[in-house]
């Protein structure tokens, strides 16, 4: 066990940035990937797959490392993971073939399945009480950060070739001595071999994961569409389009790093009321948005009201996940989370077909707003049977 919980902390949110690099960091290398392999018939296909299909892996990973890690331990796991992640992330700088590209992308999401569901569950083993509420927060505000970092260093290494970006996935190796040194096995109470059968998952849980599926689903519409829209309202520039997605992204890492004080005033139901109704406000905003400024508007909304909502799911499961099956009620979170993404642009995409971009953004945004209506009955509801 280390003394050194500065360099323990430091550590869990690098090891962290590993998940935001998966997905993200070659997004600017895609058409140039799309031009390399033009002459296979399902190309352009394949290559929008390289950016979605971790996130597949992750979901269907990520329970079985929970059970893994209640059973066996977080650290020698997590060591696997990282190593996992750097051959399997760098993969597309040497791979010739499209294909292997992609068994190697879906090997890197098993990877992010076993090192996020490890993170967020040593998370919860480290901390209690009002540490673990204000790091829960930093650490999805760190992530965010990392996300407008590693995009930027990602478009500066697409301009040397498609395949440069892929390189970033090495610095898992830089990460992993610290992990060896500065983070430990810890304590969890129970016999791991028979916590499955003696410790009931709670039956709230399902509502949280469900919650976080249709959160991703939504706001997952933005990277797709987004785009569009703004081409559409006549923004050519494509810096001043990752500028937009980057402001979104910045207000939700000021939003989680703020956390730790909102929860200080508000219920976990509030806070879901108040995230969900600050997103519908940015979502209809888009949808309404004549101008490029009215759109950068609305991201802060939307990204305001994510930022305080991904805290807030992590340490409520956290909370009242039983220690001696933490790692499977955090595995399932993660599931259902990066099902959200992967879902996202398969339910979005046919509906965009049929119908305008604004009107799918007004869809989410009267979607939103049933959500944050339903938290706040919620919210009453568990009020009033406080006060009985």
């Amino acid at each position: 066990m280390t003394n050194n919980k500065g360099a323990l902390k430091l550590t869990v949110l690098l090891v962290s940035s590993l998940t935001i690099m998966s997905v993200i960091t070659i997004s600017p290398a895609l058409p140039a990937m799309s031009a390399e392999f033009s002459n296979l018939s399902n190309g352009q296909f394949m290559v929008q797959m390289v950016l979605t299909i971790p996130a597949l892996f992750i979901a269907i990973t990520s329970p079985l490392a929970g059970i893994l890690i209640d059973r066996y331990g977080r650290m020698k796991l997590l060591w696997v993971a990282m190593v996992l992640y750097a051959i399997a992330g760098t993969a597309g700088f040497y791979l010739q073939d499209l294909y292997y590209i992609l068994i190697s992308r879906a090997v890197l999401g098993i990877s992010v399945g076993m090192s996020m569901t490890i993170v967020i569950t040593l998370i919860a083993d480290y901390f209690e009480g009002q540490e673990r509420q204000k790091f829960t927060g930093i650490q999805v505000a760190f992530m965010s950060m990392g996300g407008i970092v590693l995009v930027s260093l990602g478009g500066f290494l697409a301009d040397v070739s498609w395949r440069t970006p892929f390189l970033i996935y090495a610095l898992s190796l830089v990460f992993l001595p610290l992990a060896v040194i500065y983070l430990y096995e810890p304590t969890v109470v129970g016999n791991r071999q028979q916590s499955d059968v003696q410790t009931k998952t709670p039956s709230i849980i399902w509502l949280l994961v469900i919650n976080t599926m249709i959160m991703w689903i939504i706001f997952f519409i933005l990277p797709v569409h987004l785009p569009f829209h703004l081409k559409a309202l006549g923004v050519e520039k494509n810096a001043l389009i990752g500028i937009a997605v980057a402001v979104s992204t910045l207000f939700s890492a000021v939003s989680s790093f703020s956390y730790s004080k909102i929860k200080g005033k508000f219920t976990f139901y509030s806070i879901f009321f108040i995230g969900y109704l600050i997103m519908a406000i940015g979502l209809a905003l888009t949808s309404w948005a004549t101008s490029y400024w009215m759109v950068l508007a609305a991201m802060m909304f939307v990204g305001f009201g994510i930022g305080m909502m991904i805290p807030n799911t992590n340490l409520w499961v956290m909370q009242i996940a039983p220690p001696e099956i933490r790692g499977k009620v955090i595995g399932k979170l993660t599931m259902f989370w990066f099902m959200g993404q992967f879902l996202s642009p398969i339910i979005t995409l046919p509906l965009a077909k049929r119908f305008s971009l604004p009107s799918i953004f007004m869809l989410a945004a009267i979607l939103l707003s049933v959500l944050a209506l339903t938290f706040l009955v919620l919210h009453l509801k568990n009020r009033k049977s406080e006060l009985e």
